[in-house]
């Protein structure tokens, strides 16, 4: 008996519009997570978060076993309680992280053993492990532990690592039901599965029809966005998101840039998240409809307009391009602070207006415009 539900609402070609419904409440697709690694969407509060009109956001497992403790978080609340947040939550595995780490891990079919980016101790990860903290965080949607291989790297190296993850998927789901069996306090979180397999379309299309007859509530597509060409993840996406169940949420992990989300919703892509709003925000580049825009360059230093007229975000209703120049060549926190809260809200907007015209029929139409009027350089002219 799962523990997430979804009802798919609309479909224009392969674009859909749904509802997923978590332990906490519901949340319409297509959806984009803030991402709060260690319980924090960097710079913004809580209420930042809500009035953006965040429904569910993200932390990460490495980091929060690195800097803290996940068995004290559990005894403050799990992370909601622990954050003061009342709405979804969803907690990557750490995978992704742990092997960024390169020469500090050493796998085996086991799991792997790592030290610490932060102070240099030992941990060992294994997909119980894993499992086991996302339970300890209390978060509503967890992921199973994957291996995601860098790009480039040999075939061979992708087909290990795509493999070793389907493996670990199966242990993380049977963890994960011999914990939700002991769960006696609430409802036990949904865990979705993960599928790798690079950018090899024939590798990603056996991993789509493995991980898609196990009994996960939703499925993740990761190991995209690590550096290949963009026309190269479109084409992986188009591949291979119609073979997931078209009755679970899709979640493509960790991608991207404004564009690429429009082109993902187009192959059926549900969930998202990624840091490029927040990452971009504190160093100025801010989003907009008609592009990105540094806001650092001289030709805002005199610019009275907001960064974008029809933004409800507070940066956009009370400040100047000039006055938040300003702040951000000043390492002032609150131009931070503004870019930031004006991306996270730009990315829930535009997730927003997809599903509008998924609904409407009327989304490859607003796909070209968009498309079209989105000048990717518009800030370096």
């Amino acid at each position: 008996m799962h523990t997430l539900s979804f009802e798919l609402s609309a479909t224009d070609g392969s674009a859909r519009a749904g509802i997923v419904t978590t332990r906490r409440g519901a949340f319409p697709t297509p959806m984009f997570m803030p991402v709060g690694t260690l319980g924090s969407v960097k710079t913004l509060s809580q209420d930042d978060l809500r009035a953006a009109g965040a429904q569910i956001i993200l932390g990460n497992t490495y980091h929060l076993l690195v800097r803290s403790d996940p068995s004290r978080i559990h005894r403050m609340g799990g992370l909601h309680g622990f954050m003061g947040w009342d709405r979804s939550i969803l907690t990557d595995s750490g995978g992704f992280q742990v092997f960024s780490l390169g020469d500090l891990n050493r796998v085996t079919e086991e799991g792997v053993v790592f030290r610490s980016h932060f102070d240099g101790s030992a941990y060992a990860l294994t997909p119980e492990r894993s499992v086991e903290i996302q339970h300890q965080l209390g978060a509503d949607i967890i992921m199973a532990f994957d291996e995601c291989a860098p790009y480039p790297a040999p075939l061979a190296q992708v087909i290990s690592a795509a493999d070793r993850s389907f493996r670990w998927a199966v242990r993380s789901l049977m963890a994960h039901r011999k914990l939700s069996e002991e769960h006696r306090d609430g409802v036990p979180p949904a865990l979705f599965g993960i599928a790798q397999g690079g950018t090899s379309l024939w590798l990603r299309r056996e991993q789509a029809r493995l991980l898609s007859r196990l009994d996960f509530p939703g499925c993740a597509i990761g190991g995209l966005s690590v550096g290949e060409p963009k026309e190269l993840m479109w084409a992986v996406l188009e591949e291979i998101v119609p073979l997931l169940p078209r009755d679970r949420p899709r979640y493509l992990m960790g991608v991207g840039y404004p564009e690429d989300l429009v082109q993902a919703v187009a192959c059926g892509v549900d969930m998202f998240d990624c840091v490029i709003p927040t990452r971009n925000g504190r160093k100025g580049t801010v989003f907009t409809n008609t592009g990105r825009l540094i806001l650092k360059s001289a030709r805002f230093a005199e610019d009275t307009a907001p960064i974008q007229e029809d933004c409800p975000c507070e940066a956009c209703r009370q400040y100047s391009r000039a006055y938040i120049r300003h702040l951000i060549r000043s390492d002032e926190i609150l131009g931070m602070r503004l870019c930031t809260l004006h991306n996270v809200t730009f990315y829930l907007r535009l997730v927003r207006r997809m599903r509008e015209a998924v609904v409407a029929g009327t989304f490859d139409q607003w796909r070209r415009e968009f498309l079209t009027g989105y000048r990717l350089e518009e800030g370096n002219q």
